[in-house]
């Protein structure tokens, strides 16, 4: 049997310098566990924080769910709300998120499909007929929301680029420091939260019957004794809207910039890309493209989540001590799950982007990027849809080159994305 092993620890007390360096340096963990091990304990801010990387952690971790709770950072407990499902634990928890699912159901997102396809073509369509280069990571970001405030909201036009600024300044302060001084990016997002939730209590109040994925909701909110107009509705699809849009933003954002700055990837889908059908029958669009049809396309998505998760990290506070990789971690601690360092830890090329890995028979990787355990985001389906639907799309329409003299290093917070937005324009 292993011997157990102290916490190691930084040192650090305020955490100050700390969380500096955690904003400013995307190597913050990876430095530290090169150091201290796959588990240790540091300062953020005055909070006790310890992080874990590697299988053998993480699996202690989410083997004992009676014994952690959810936990986030300030700035986001606060623009989430307390009736989030973010925020969350126990019964409330279960309840509500057995309901939130009906989204993301098989047949949900069959029903969505027609819409997603249309968008792509829209934006293909934009792409092609732009006199001057366009920023690709935005349209990501606008795709992605369009995608779940039509689908799910079932808003168009004008309430929809309403509803997408506000969500840009909320969006940009959840990971901010929480402190509301006039001007700063947080007080900026709760004014915004403010009219994000006036608008969602409005769409809330007219009859739900054509109101995109809402409809799915009126029946599972009945069984589980929820009212439609119950406060909190209006908290979760604020969260819905956050997870069905930044991560999905994010991963197509990076997916693009591998393949645009990698030609030999590219040229590696293309060959798969040409054998598929687009746009596909009603019947197969959820299928169409999946790993068994489109292997490759399959193995570049699951290397983009390797490479840059678009979440690089989640939060658990302990209610008990565990042992985690035979380190005592004790009660009340938070522990954040570093998905970036994770997933470059073990032996082997992990620091170089490789999708063909994931076609290696010796290829054993276990990915969690959009979390784990109970928690597993809920619109991981969609978004998986989103993006395989996007690619081929795109692909099959049109070739697209990167504009020189642009930074192409990717800002971390709120999720990965292109710093000077991924300026491109159509190959003619």
């Amino acid at each position: 049997m292993s011997k157990l092993r102290s916490l190691p620890t930084t040192g650090a007390l305020t955490g100050i310098l700390e969380s500096l360096e955690f904003f400013r340096d995307p190597s913050f963990a990876k430095k530290r566990f090169n150091r201290l091990g796959n588990v240790f304990e540091t300062s953020m801010l005055g909070q006790p924080m310890v992080f874990i990387q590697g299988d053998k952690a993480i699996a202690d971790l989410l083997s004992q769910p009676e014994a952690i709770e959810v936990w986030w950072p300030k700035s986001v407990r606060q623009l989430l709300g307390s009736h989030s499902l973010a925020n969350r634990n126990g019964a409330a928890h279960k309840a509500r998120r057995r309901v939130i699912a009906q989204l993301f159901s098989s047949s949900a997102l069959q029903l969505y499909s027609p819409g997603i396809i249309n968008l792509i073509d829209e934006l293909g369509e934009e792409l092609i007929t732009a006199k001057t280069p366009l920023p690709l990571a935005g349209k990501m970001r606008r795709f992605a929301f369009s995608v779940i405030a039509t689908t799910v909201l079932g808003l168009e036009g004008n309430d929809r680029d309403k509803l997408f600024s506000d969500f840009e300044i909320w969006t940009k302060a959840l990971f901010s420091i929480p402190i509301a001084l006039p001007g700063s990016p947080f007080a900026k997002a709760l004014k915004a939260r403010k009219r994000l939730l006036k608008k969602l209590k409005e769409i809330l109040s007219q009859p739900i019957n054509g109101k995109g994925g809402l409809d799915l909701l009126a029946g599972g909110l009945d069984e589980a004794g929820i009212p439609f107009a119950d406060e909190d509705l209006g908290e979760q699809l604020l969260l819905l809207l956050f997870a069905g849009y930044e991560t999905t933003a994010s991963a197509l954002s990076c997916l693009m910039r591998e393949l645009l700055l990698t030609p030999q990837i590219e040229i590696w889908l293309r060959e798969e890309i040409d054998t598929l059908a687009w746009p596909p029958t009603p019947e197969q669009t959820t299928m169409a493209y999946d790993p068994a049809n489109a292997p490759r396309l399959d193995a570049l998505v699951k290397e983009v989540m390797r490479f840059t998760p678009p979440v690089g990290g989640f939060f658990r506070r302990t209610k008990q001590s565990l042992l985690l990789d035979n380190i005592i971690v004790p009660n009340k601690r938070v522990v954040q799950v570093a998905l970036i360092a994770s997933n470059r830890h073990g032996t082997g090329d992990l620091d170089i982007f490789r999708p063909q890995r994931h076609l290696e028979n010796e290829c054993s990787l276990k990915l969690m990027p959009f979390g784990g355990g109970g928690r597993v985001c809920l619109g991981k389906s969609l978004a998986e849809l989103e993006i395989r639907l996007m690619v081929v799309g795109l692909l099959h329409k049109l070739q697209l080159e990167v504009i020189p003299d642009q930074d192409f290093n990717l800002r971390q917070i709120p999720s990965p994305s292109p710093r000077d937005g991924l300026l491109v324009k159509v190959k003619v």
